[in-house]
């Protein structure tokens, strides 16, 4: 073992050592040293990460893996589970990603939550998130994922619902929770088809073995691959179990951020692509992801366009990028779908911090109809914010684009026309409605109060500085993954992320084009890409800029789409009828003549009933009166007598 190797566990461990230090300590230490501690393990993580990649880089491309297994978890039988750690290419670009982004996301927590009364609370929860995480990106077998799969699922019941006091913020947390345990059973349900199949949860004993346990498109490979996949629905809130995630918007906004770019929702997306092996062997099942992905991504989006509240809109525009993403690996470019997971990492972060600090100018308030003019207000904030909203919506050379061009390329090149005619539409609509946003918040005239405009200003520096950076990495992150079509012009630069990750993948990828035969086309469709997303950009400019009325007009005229996606498809509303009511009726109908009728009416309740009324009767024969006592004696002896005289 190397000495890099070695220390692996200290990866998760850091963030594990924040939780412990800051849950049962923080207060006695104080708001001091926990902005310290909080950030400070995350930020250590991070370097050793750091050390772990440039360990692998040094590899050869075909031996880059790096493992630690800690103990026996659980031995019983021939089967086992260990607590192991493994960095290959791909969980060392999530690690990375989690840590890095992670790592921002609590420094800019520091200014965010500074005098919050739950604040050593707070970063514990912060931390513990992190480690979930971690663990879930760095195990190395399905059983010890799903402890971290389980964890993050915990903290952002734990993080939504910080603020519990306030009953709508703990039924967001709730609701999370409930959503999640949905997808989750399908999951456990996939991971014991794979014990069953394969004898062992270990990827190294599944996933090389995945083409010969399992028939190329049979039903084992189908129900594994699908049971997995129902998981990643409800942990990367995909149709139809997205509903949890809008309403995550109740926790404090470095949470939104986290949740939405470093963790938790990218869990569903780093698993499918883990687990290439076995959906290679299930076609049906990635027609299926790439259906769902690109459904979700279009659905979300037309939902954004009329969402006020800020985070909201946000919180649309993420479910429609994951989407993205499983379309990616989907139609089995695996690679494509982990570059935008990582590239969207960095301007999700950005855009969900930058809504952050114009919240905190302008006092909590998150609708953009009170907003406005807030450019000369906060110049930090617009130029990073602008940055990441030309990314998202696609406007190249900024990160955004070059993943999902990337994505929208292999999906055409794989011959799936309708999925790539949907991701198209969708690119436009995001640069549509992320602009509506940006001029609505940044441009125009202010229509808040006047208070708030005259207290506004910019954030401090540990909010801004993570702005910066992370507004730095939304403009030039995406290069590592120029493709071949925009590297040759440059000087043949390949697609680095690609062959990265080439090592995990192998044949799971689409060939890749050799640098001198990018079909013509490529470039058609990117210069479409573009041109969609620049009409969505000027349509929003025209509308809430140039003719503020014009939207008034336009929902005058549509009244029931209007209310149609101001509704949300009333999807909350039909799964309140169909499930939520009936659910509670059922609650209702057990508790009342199940647990108090029977259990407590003829079991517990009942027999305390039997047993004191047994008692008043007894309690009669205990008079305390000795010759009482006498004549019940010698009555009995003569009853015995009789029947001992007369009957035998």
């Amino acid at each position: 073992m190397t000495g890099v190797e070695s220390l692996l566990w200290l990866i998760p461990a850091l963030p594990l050592a924040g939780v412990l230090v800051n849950g049962l300590f923080g207060r006695k230490l104080g708001d001091r040293m926990v902005s310290v501690i909080g950030p400070g393990v995350v930020g250590a993580a991070f370097v050793l990460a750091a050390a772990s990649f440039v360990a692998l880089r040094s590899m050869p491309p075909a031996e880059r893996l790096l493992q630690q297994t800690l103990y026996n978890w659980l031995p019983a039988g021939d089967f086992s589970a260990s607590i192991g750690f493994q960095l290959d290419p791909l969980s060392m670009t999530m690690v990375l990603v989690v840590t890095g982004v992670g790592f921002l996301i609590h420094l800019y927590s520091v200014g965010y939550m500074h005098g919050d009364g739950g604040y050593a609370r707070y970063f514990a929860f912060l931390n513990l998130f992190t480690f979930a995480m971690l663990l879930l990106v760095m195990a190395d077998n399905f059983l010890l994922l799903f402890v971290g799969w389980e964890g993050v699922g915990l903290c952002s019941y734990l993080l939504i619902g910080f603020w519990f006091e306030d009953r709508s913020k703990a039924d967001a947390g709730k609701k999370a929770f409930i959503v999640n345990r949905i997808g989750d059973f399908g999951f456990l349900i996939g991971i014991f088809l794979i014990f069953w199949t394969f004898g062992s949860v270990a990827f190294a004993d599944v996933l090389p073995a995945a083409a010969e346990r399992l028939t190329m498109g049979g039903d084992l490979a189908f129900w594994i691959c699908l049971f997995l996949f129902v998981g990643a629905v409800g942990k990367s809130a995909q149709i139809p179990l997205y509903v949890w995630l809008p309403d995550a918007m109740a926790g404090p906004t470095p949470v939104s951020a986290l949740i939405h770019a470093a963790t938790m929702v990218t869990a569903g997306v780093y698993m499918v692509a883990r687990a290439h092996a076995l959906y290679e062997m299930a076609p049906q099942v990635l027609a299926l992801v790439a259906g769902i992905g690109a459904a979700t991504a279009l659905f979300a989006a037309t939902i954004g366009i009329v969402q006020n509240d800020i985070k909201k809109v946000l919180a649309y525009s993420t479910i429609s990028q994951l989407g993205y993403m499983f379309m990616g690996v989907g139609v089995a470019a695996f690679s494509a779908g982990i570059f935008h997971l990582v590239t969207h990492a960095f301007f999700k972060a950005v855009l969900f911090l930058g809504a952050g600090s114009v919240i905190h100018a302008l006092h909590g308030e998150q609708d953009m109809r009170a907003m406005g003019g807030l450019r000369p207000k906060l110049p930090i904030t617009y130029w990073t914010m602008l940055a990441a909203t030309l990314a998202i919506a696609g406007v190249p050379p900024l990160a955004g684009f070059v993943s999902k061009d990337e994505i929208l390329w292999r999906t055409w090149d794989g011959g799936h026309t309708v999925l790539w005619v949907v991701g198209f539409i969708t690119a436009g609509l995001t640069a549509g409605y992320m602009f509506r946003l940006f001029f609505l918040t940044f441009h125009g005239s202010f229509r808040g109060t006047k208070d708030q405009w005259e207290h506004a200003h910019e954030s401090p520096l540990s909010m801004t500085l993570p702005l910066i950076i992370l507004g730095g990495l939304s403009i030039v992150g995406g290069w590592v993954g120029l493709p071949a079509a925009l590297g040759q012009p440059l000087g043949g630069i390949a697609n680095r992320f690609e062959g990265w990750l080439a090592p995990v993948f192998e044949a799971g990828e689409h060939a890749t084009h050799e640098p001198h035969a990018i079909p013509p086309i490529e470039y058609g469709l990117m210069t479409a890409s573009v041109a969609v997303a620049t009409l969505g950009i000027l349509v929003a400019y025209w509308a809430y800029l140039r003719s503020p009325d014009l939207p008034g007009r336009v929902v005058a005229r549509s009244r029931g789409v209007y209310a149609l996606l101001n509704g949300k498809y009333f999807v909350d509303e039909l799964y309140d009828y169909l499930i939520v009511r009936p659910f509670y009726a059922l609650s209702r109908f057990a508790w009342r003549f199940i647990d108090d009728g029977l259990i407590d009416g003829l079991g517990v309740g009942g027999t305390g009933a039997l047993v004191k009324r047994g008692s008043r009767i007894v309690s009669r024969w205990e008079t305390g009166y000795v010759q009482g006592y006498a004549v019940a004696f010698f009555g009995g002896v003569f009853a015995i007598l009789a029947y001992y005289y007369l009957f035998r």
